[in-house]
């Protein structure tokens, strides 16, 4: 903080010129003063133009001094008084030695009175104006015959104009203490601001560095100002430095650039920090780059963990699909003439434990399994779970026969028992083998890598048709499977055709009161043969050969008139939205948004009613695009909202440039809120997100109690899952609604 007497630039630069016009007219009127002592006084006095001749030497050396720097000095700035004072004498001796004395000392008092106004206090220009007036009232008899009266006259004149010079010179007090008051402001605000702010001359000079560069590098403005910008980098940055300089210079006037970049701080750790540069370099005012630099640390420790949890498994802490994926594609890149392996594990019959046994000894069951198969393999290997029951496992350079003994193995170790819920369970694997060998010459590594993610999948189901508890390698002739594909679109087409689907619903309640809030759209099939299927059974399907794109129009369409159903039958309806998933395909369909005004105005609901759930996968697959196609939909006026978050990899800076309503935490966060320090602190720090973005947050699969309340004390605003409803018939849904109205009416 600047002390009270010390000078900022802005007034040392002002009186540095100002003294320097004032010693500019003093050596000139001295000057002409010499002429006149050369022109009309008499011989025996024209020595006076040597001490004269002086005087303006003098002044005019004065000029050359270092002002800028001398004016912050107090003890010099209180010594320039003694100029102005031994100027009056001077003026005095000569306008008595002068014949024409009076006339000559009135204009040169007057010059010294206005540039003392110019600079010092009223006090001061007061105290001059009588000096002054004092020396103009001796004068005036002696060198004037104007009498009294005359005199009088003058001396009033001169009066007026010294009270003149003073009303001026405290007008200007008045606008520099307002100027010094709102730059305090400024500074004040900076100091206290997260933000530092620096300006950066054309030479790469820190001209101006805000206090609050102390919090950020806890390092002084005042250390900083001054130095090239190069000289408090470090070296290996400075071509870094000379780039993004080089970039702002090149903007045009008041354009601005981000980024982000890492600085050292003080005591020697990297800060993370968002750069925001705007170049004002030919602004006169400023003639500097000026560089905002915001701490983004906590944010990119947040986008971190939610990396390492798009990537990693968080039951078993292996890397997960997008994870095994990404390397498997590395592998077949650079594998050369070397084989890439993956075996695809499946445990057999697991959807039985969980119906019998509960998901805790469903998780209990896969993280044993996963410790087993960590054991057999090479450090070198990948290992990951794919999701649900299935693993891989990624081997380099390995021979297929040494592949097929690790399947063995891998079948040997997952038959031994397993202690669940006081009860041994023994479990098995079906395990398809697939080598890189059989990928086509042409092939780049992702589909070389999704050829070879096909033929273990396929090894892996002929396993499970050949009895299970085995493994298969993968054999052409098992591409016969993409005959029952076919016969599979077949059926879906025909399901659509015949209306075998059926839209159930699941409740979406109030954290704190429970009350229904909405309910989210599921699909099931109800088959002719096999009764009411999963979505897992034909979704993925219906993905792979397009259908999705007509099942989705009508799931949307069923739900939007549910919806309007409820609402005619019962006032309890009235503020109930409806919420329905987007799958990737539906999503790239270029008819979504006109498939979405149709099925809200087939129905006659208002769009508000309306969530569309979206995936973070769908999202990042092509950011631009899904940017394009959610303003599209938002412009409809429907509702947004990011589904199973946290399990894809999403930036935070493109999350806060989505028009989003809603962010939906996935239930791989909720199921282990209550026990694990890990998941409460991700969840709290996903709601806190969402008050940042004024986005509301839901919680998906809440099954007990004590997921409810650690969630409801975070701060989550709505919550769905198995404690609060399954998905049901909408006949369920109408008679939750129709108790709700009936306790409202008996509240009343």
């Amino acid at each position: 903080m600047r002390r009270h007497d010390e000078l900022d630039d802005h007034t040392a630069d002002y009186w540095a010129r100002q003294i320097l016009i004032g010693s500019t007219i003093a050596a000139v009127v001295t000057a002409i003063g010499g002429l006149r002592i050369a022109l009309s006084w008499p011989s025996a006095m024209r020595w006076w133009l040597v001490p004269v001749a002086a005087a303006v030497v003098l002044q005019a050396a004065a000029l050359r001094l270092p002002w800028q720097k001398l004016v912050r000095q107090e003890r010099v700035r209180r010594r320039l008084h003694y100029w102005w004072f031994a100027e009056l004498p001077v003026l005095v001796l000569f306008g008595i030695a002068d014949p024409r004395g009076a006339m000559l000392y009135l204009p040169a008092a007057l010059l010294l009175l206005m540039s003392a106004a110019t600079v010092w206090s009223p006090r001061f220009v007061v105290m001059m104006g009588v000096l002054t007036g004092a020396g103009y009232a001796l004068l005036l008899p002696l060198k004037a015959d104007v009498g009294v009266v005359g005199t009088l006259v003058l001396l009033a004149m001169h009066a007026c104009l010294s009270a003149l010079a003073a009303i001026n010179a405290q007008s200007r007090r008045r606008l520099d203490a307002r100027r010094h008051a709102a730059e305090q402001r400024a500074e004040t605000l900076l100091e206290a601001s997260a933000d530092a702010v620096v300006a950066v001359g054309r030479n790469g000079e820190l001209k101006y560095v805000s206090p609050s560069i102390r919090h950020l590098l806890g390092r002084d403005a005042a250390a900083l100002t001054g130095k090239l910008l190069t000289d408090v980098m470090q070296a290996d940055r400075a071509a870094d430095v000379h780039e993004f300089m080089n970039r702002m210079l090149a903007l045009p006037i008041g354009r601005s650039e981000r980024t982000e970049t890492r600085l050292l701080n003080a005591a020697g750790e990297w800060v993370y920090v968002d750069v925001m540069g705007t170049n004002w370099i030919n602004d006169p005012d400023l003639q500097a780059v000026v560089v905002s630099l915001r701490d983004i640390g906590e944010r990119r420790e947040l986008e971190r963990q939610l990396i390492h949890q798009a990537f990693t498994d968080s039951l078993t802490g292996m890397p997960n699909r997008a994870m095994f994926r990404k390397k498997l594609e590395d592998a077949v890149q650079n594998a050369g003439d070397r084989p890439t392996t993956v075996l695809l594990l499946d445990l057999d019959d697991f959807k039985l434990v969980n119906d019998n046994l509960g998901h805790s000894a469903g998780d209990d069951l896969l993280t044993t399994i996963a410790e087993r198969l960590r054991a057999q393999v090479r450090p070198g290997d990948v290992l990951a779970r794919l999701g649900g029951d299935e693993f891989a496992i990624l081997l380099r350079d390995l021979d297929p026969a040494d592949a097929s003994g690790l399947a063995e193995r891998l079948l040997t170790t997952a038959r031994e028992p397993i202690r669940l819920a006081s009860r041994d369970i023994t479990c098995s694997l079906s395990i398809g083998l697939a080598s890189s060998t059989g990928c086509e010459p042409t092939s780049t590594g992702a589909v070389c890598a999704e050829q070879l993610l096909g033929n273990a999948d396929l090894a892996m189901y002929a396993a499970k048709r050949g009895g299970r508890n085995a493994y298969a390698i993968f054999d052409p002739t098992m591409s016969m499977s993409v005959l029952e594909e076919a016969q599979q679109r077949a059926d879906l087409e025909h399901a659509l055709e015949h209306e075998e689907f059926r839209v159930l619903y699941q409740p979406v309640v109030d954290m704190h009161t429970q009350r229904l809030t909405a309910v989210e759209a599921l699909v099931r099939w109800q088959h002719p043969r096999d009764g009411l299927l999963g979505p897992y059974h034909f979704i993925a399907g219906a993905e792979a050969n397009g259908l999705i794109v007509p099942l989705g129009r009508w799931v949307l369409r069923q739900a939007c008139a549910q919806l309007a159903s409820w609402r005619a039958a019962t006032p309890a309806a009235a503020h109930l939205k409806v919420n329905v998933n987007l799958s990737a395909r539906q999503f790239q369909y270029a008819g979504l948004v006109d498939d979405v005004a149709a099925a809200l105005a087939d129905a006659g609901l208002d769009p508000a009613s309306l969530t569309l759930e979206i995936t973070e996968s769908m999202l990042m697959a092509d950011i631009e695009a899904a940017k394009e196609t959610l303003h599209a939909l938002r412009r409809l006026g429907v509702r947004l909202a990011i589904d199973d978050f946290g399990t894809g990899y999403s930036s935070l800076s493109y999350l806060k440039q989505l028009p989003v309503d809603v962010i939906k935490i996935d239930k791989t966060f909720v199921d282990e809120v209550h026990i694990d320090e890990d998941d409460v602190a991700l969840v709290d720090a996903v709601a806190g997100l969402g008050q940042a973005l004024k986005m509301q947050t839901v919680a998906e699969g809440i099954e007990t109690d004590e997921q409810w309340e650690t969630l409801r004390r975070i701060g989550i605003d709505h919550g769905q899952g198995y404690l609060f409803g399954k998905p049901t018939q909408p006949a369920d849904i109408m008679s939750l609604l129709s108790t709700e109205l009936l306790s409202d009416r008996q509240h009343v």
